[in-house]
């Protein structure tokens, strides 16, 4: 883990059983649902490897990293009945390989476009931030998506 990283932090959470986000361990990450739900289903896939940059991951892992990403990706557009996925990996604020994972809907902003073209204040507000009862569902269907594309 890296003391200063925001990333490790919230692995060190899940790790430790109190990272409420937190649906599914897989071999090369975790799947997390994002705090704010601007964009319903909004997910996060975080890399157990800490590296700044994917290329520096070895092939093999990121062979496998970016093989897992497309299921959660799938599992992502599934369960939450997205017409277009945005698969964002930027590490500008948080230096550690993760993937931002965001169901898009006809309409579902004024200017079509990336995520990050809306309005901030809006898409931060705190009135959408994932609530438990909400956080509960949609970990579930997230979760039963992945088990039907891993066959478990």
């Amino acid at each position: 883990m890296h003391n200063d990283c925001e990333i490790c932090r919230r692995i060190d959470l899940i790790k430790s059983d109190k990272n409420p986000y937190f649906v599914r361990e897989m071999q090369t990450g975790y799947v997390v649902i994002g705090d704010n739900q601007y964009f319903k289903g909004y997910t996060l896939f975080l890399c157990k490897i800490h590296v700044n940059e994917l290329h520096q991951l070895t092939s093999s892992f990121k062979k496998d990293y970016l093989m897992e990403m497309s299921l959660v990706s799938e599992a992502t557009c599934k369960a939450f009945n997205a017409d277009k996925m945005n698969i964002e990996l930027l590490g500008n604020v948080d230096s550690h390989v993760h993937w931002h994972i965001f169901p898009r809907h006809i309409n579902d902003t004024k200017v079509k476009g990336p995520v990050w073209w809306g309005d901030k204040d809006i898409m931060f507000n705190q009135k959408y931030l994932c609530k438990k009862e909400e956080l509960i569902y949609m970990k579930i269907k997230l979760n039963n998506e992945l088990s039907k594309l891993l066959d478990i």
